[in-house]
């Protein structure tokens, strides 16, 4: 019986990890597609996204599963809460790589700004990073390293800021540039938020190793 129990909880952990590389996909291709203006390369991440829903659907109902018939106690059932409540917020961050494609489709503005775009393929660059590592921390549940992700959040805020400052003045310069820098705008706050999801999911690993909720950056503003 208990064998058993241990595969169920091992088929979480994979396909949590799974999902978890899938949203890494979809923040690269994302960017991508927004820096590049590819509109077929933005249209695969929108349809990408049905199936890392369904992932996290099926994550969720075998989580309930697992806890209305194992009632499982400490270490095994943080283990399923972790699962749950991080596969949560990985499809959040899928749905704002969503948002970033859907920019990138319906931008109508012809005058890009190359600097601008820069900032914004850095923040994504670091933002694929911090996906990657969290990934592999949860797999680990290294706390640790959990917790040093969640400091480079900072680094995402900072430069998310400097887009939206640079882009306000920019549309201050240039009227034909007002279109494109307000999907600067919307974009920056997509990878903010994406940063703050990140750190929830950090936030869910320290709670594995300590059964304590702990806020590490506490000026989430999260949807």
């Amino acid at each position: 019986m208990r064998r058993a129990y241990d595969e169920e909880l091992e088929r979480l952990h994979r396909l949590f990890s799974q999902m978890g590389n899938m949203v890494n996909e979809a923040i690269y291709k994302s960017i991508k597609a927004f820096v590049t203006h590819d509109k077929e390369l933005a249209k695969t991440v929108i349809l990408e996204d049905l199936k890392i829903n369904e992932i996290e659907h099926q994550l969720e109902q075998d989580s309930i599963e697992l806890i209305a018939l194992q009632q499982p106690v400490t270490g095994d059932l943080r283990k399923i809460i972790t699962v749950m409540k991080a596969c949560a917020d990985l499809e959040r961050i899928g749905d704002h790589a969503v948002s970033i494609a859907k920019s990138t489709i319906r931008v109508k503005g012809t005058r890009r700004h190359k600097p601008i775009e820069d900032k914004i393929s850095l923040a994504g660059d670091k933002i694929k990073q911090m996906g990657q590592d969290i990934i592999d921390a949860y797999i680990q549940y290294d706390a640790e390293k959990a917790l040093e992700i969640a400091k480079r959040d900072n680094d995402i805020d900072e430069l998310a800021t400097q887009i939206r400052k640079d882009s306000i003045e920019e549309m201050k310069k240039d009227s034909d540039l007002v279109l494109g820098a307000t999907d600067y705008i919307l974009v920056s706050t997509y990878l903010e938020r994406m940063g703050d999801y990140i750190t929830n999911i950090s936030e869910w690993i320290l709670y594995f190793n300590t059964g304590e909720i702990k806020e590490l950056n506490t000026h989430h503003d999260l949807d």
